[in-house]
């Protein structure tokens, strides 16, 4: 009995001594569990009950002054599978379909393939698709000869955005783009990423054990907030205006690059900016200029063919004139000539005579009139642009002096404009200068700017002297349209003094009207200007043709100014000044700014004797009537038909033809006669009125109307040999071809 009881006792022990072992173990697990490693637990089996999916926001909108959507998103949609409800029954009408309406290769069929093998629930096929593809896919599952294939279950879409550009190319480099994530990138895109991008959302679902969701009652929505929209300073009509007029002398000149900046001198607002070629912003990393797309034909070698193109297109994107300086050249003696007026050291009657070049210690430096201009004063000097003038100028100024203003007009700083990767301005410290390097630097060698700055500077001396900030953004508004900020016109400093700056726009105004810029005169607007030329020294080689950079400045108008602007041609094949260029595109900014900003014309007696005269609507009345009404307002009229009435008349009511312009005047109908356009490059204005008058045709002067021998025609609005009906205007323009690289 003594012995049973030990056995029991014994075999009890070894019982508790079991359980407690395991319970031990469980507690130990437990507190490894629940203590040591609670939160990563936790939240692994967070994961496995919730289903968790993201809402894309969506990016804010941005417009350009005038209301113009400039960039936008639009809802697209990721296209993917749960490859664990793929079967060998539906896998190959799956990839068959997504094949034929995604338009896969070979081999991109096998990598849709190799996904639908993949483990997992979800696997994109394709990011950003349009809703017409959906639409496609979403049919051909849900037929009913189809519905058997149970394709619903393996494939799916979710609901994303995508950055459209309804213009393409305009404004590229500033506008700049968005990457595959929707952040911005480049230009306005990258620098207000924050208040575009919005805030994503998301949608938490409860799952059961198959990762299925249980019930729209356990469903949580979290909403995107989407991005703010910015309202731009630029007008998209001067913009326009600004980049064809960039991309003709681009491709006339074979040129490096084009650009250009305007601004409203009254506030800093950036009306226009270009740096062409630029890009499409839908298709950024597409080359699109002729020369960059003809060197990388010619390179063979298929890794320095992709090394070549991955430069042309880093080159696109740059934005030249906030990322870039340059030597200004001859615009710089635009300031030059407001320090010395301000310094009193000179004045309107200060003359000089020049003799073709100036000793400077053991430097002759030359003028670009190797003869010499004689004997002029200030405005002359400056209208001639005349480098020993100027010299001479920097000279009684002194070092101290135009350092002085050189720091005054903002060129030893960044502007602090809206955008990313504003260049640091190279220049010559004040205890730098000798006199060759003050000689120098005084007719607009020496030191780089950027373009920016440039035209900051110019809406200083046509402000009355005031430095402002320029801005890109005018507005940032919320979803609701609500304004969340305002940018407001900042002033820096006041560099010159009213009387200064109405003297210096005077001598540019002479610049336009009788010096170098006579190619920027618009009729019935003063026009103020200064041409430039800057050799690139050092970056070519001896035998080589030498390399130049060459801008026109111009302010408009001058009585009342309203805009600045600077417009610059980078290494042209041709040795022609900023006057030749760049003056002409000038002219045609100015033009469309003053319409745009209302600015009536105000017209010369000359101008008035030239201007053009409006059509009346003279279709209804009698032939005698329409012809008498024609001849008072001096327009000669041609009848076509035996008719006694006007039917319809060429060009239309309200047209405007110079006087002397013949109506054409239909008295039956089914008359209507054409005429192919001639080609009126290289004639001067009589001429061309005489090629057009035989023609038919009525043309409409734009540009220089001297009727010098050196203004001839260099672009028309209807393209040689094009068919128009007789009567039709056609805008010639006109230019200086003289050649002068100051």
């Amino acid at each position: 009995m003594n012995r049973f009881k030990k056995l029991c006792t014994s075999r009890a022990f070894v019982m508790f001594l079991v359980i407690a072992l395991l319970l031990g173990a469980g507690v130990s697990r437990l507190f490894y569990f629940q203590i040591l490693n609670g939160k990563e637990y936790s939240e692994k089996a967070q994961n496995q009950q919730l289903s968790d999916r993201e809402i894309e926001a969506r990016r804010g909108t941005i417009y350009d002054s005038q209301g113009n959507v400039l960039a936008q998103s639009a809802t697209v949609y990721n296209i993917f599978i749960d490859p664990s409800k793929i079967t060998d029954k539906n896998r190959t009408v799956l990839v068959d379909l997504l094949t034929e309406v995604l338009g896969y290769n070979s081999e991109k069929r096998d990598e849709l393939v190799e996904k639908t093998h993949k483990e997992g629930k979800y696997v994109i096929v394709e990011r950003k698709v349009e809703y017409k593809i959906r639409k496609a896919l979403a049919e051909f599952m849900d037929a009913d000869d189809n519905k058997k294939y149970k394709l619903r279950n393996c494939l799916g879409f979710e609901e994303t955005t995508r950055r459209y550009y309804p213009y393409g190319k305009l404004a590229s480099p500033v506008l700049g783009f968005v990457g595959s994530d929707n952040q911005g990138l480049e230009g306005i895109e990258a620098y207000y990423d924050e208040a575009l991008q919005g805030v994503n959302g998301r949608i938490i679902t409860v799952a059961d054990a198959a990762s299925k969701s249980i019930s729209d009652d356990f469903e949580t929505t979290i909403p995107a907030e989407d991005g703010n929209s910015l309202v731009l300073t630029l007008n998209s009509s001067i913009q326009h205006t600004l980049e064809t007029g960039l991309q003709d002398i681009l491709e006339e000149y074979d040129a490096k690059g084009t650009y250009g900046v305007v601004m409203d001198v009254q506030t800093g607002a950036v009306l226009a900016m270009a740096s062409l070629p630029g890009y499409d912003c839908n298709n950024p990393r597409t080359v699109v200029y002729d020369k960059y797309i003809e060197e990388i034909k010619k390179e063979t070698d298929a890794d320095k063919k992709a090394e070549l193109e991955s430069a042309y297109v880093q080159k696109q994107w740059r934005n030249f004139t906030v990322s870039d300086t340059y030597v200004t050249g001859s615009v710089y003696k635009t300031f030059m000539a407001a320090a010395a007026l301000e310094e009193n050291v000179v004045n309107l009657n200060t003359s000089f005579t020049c003799t073709g070049s100036i000793k400077v210690a053991d430097w002759n430096i030359k003028c670009h009139i190797h003869a010499g201009h004689g004997t002029q004063n200030l405005t002359q000097g400056l209208g001639n642009s005349c480098n020993p003038f100027f010299i001479t100028i920097g000279q009684r100024l002194g070092v101290h002096n135009y350092f002085k203003y050189f720091d005054g007009f903002g060129f030893t700083e960044r502007t602090g404009i809206d955008l990313p990767g504003e260049a640091a301005p190279q220049f010559y410290t004040e205890n730098q200068y000798g006199i060759v390097e003050l000689s120098s630097a005084s007719f607009g060698q020496t030191n780089n700017v950027s373009p920016i700055q440039m035209c900051t500077a110019l809406s200083a001396v046509a402000n009355g002297g005031r430095l402002l900030k320029p801005y890109l953004v005018s507005e940032i508004k919320d979803v609701k349209g609500n304004t969340v900020s305002k940018t407001q016109t900042t002033e820096r400093r006041q560099v010159i003094s009213e009387d200064t700056s109405e003297k210096v726009l005077d001598m540019m105004t002479y610049v336009v009207e009788n010096g170098t810029g006579r190619n920027a005169r618009v009729a019935g607007y003063k026009v103020g200007g200064k041409t430039g030329t800057s050799e690139k020294l050092g970056e070519y080689s001896d035998n080589e043709r030498k390399k130049y950079i060459i801008s026109f400045s111009a302010i408009a108008p001058t009585d009342d100014p309203r805009v600045a602007m600077i417009i610059i041609c980078d290494e042209p094949n041709q040795d022609l000044g900023g006057g030749t260029i760049c003056a002409p595109i000038a002219a045609s900014v100015v033009e469309e700014c003053m319409k745009q900003l209302g600015v009536e014309p105000s017209y010369t007696a000359d101008e008035l004797k030239n201007k053009a005269v409006k059509i009346p609507a003279v279709a209804g009345k009698s032939v005698d009537e329409a012809k008498s009404q024609l001849s008072g307002l001096e327009l000669k009229s041609r009848v076509v038909g035996n008719g006694n009435k006007v039917i319809k008349q060429t060009p239309t009511a309200d047209s405007e033809i110079p006087r002397n312009g013949t109506v054409v005047l239909y008295t039956e109908s089914n008359k209507e006669q054409t005429v192919k356009v001639p080609d009126f490059t290289g004639l001067t204005i009589s001429e061309a009125n005489r090629v057009a008058s035989s023609h038919n045709l009525n043309i409409r002067i734009s540009g220089n109307d001297s009727t010098s021998a050196n203004v001839v025609a260099y672009k028309q609005s209807e393209s040689k040999d094009s068919e128009v009906a007789i009567g039709t205007v056609i805008t010639v323009s006109f230019k200086s071809n003289h050649a002068v690289l100051d």
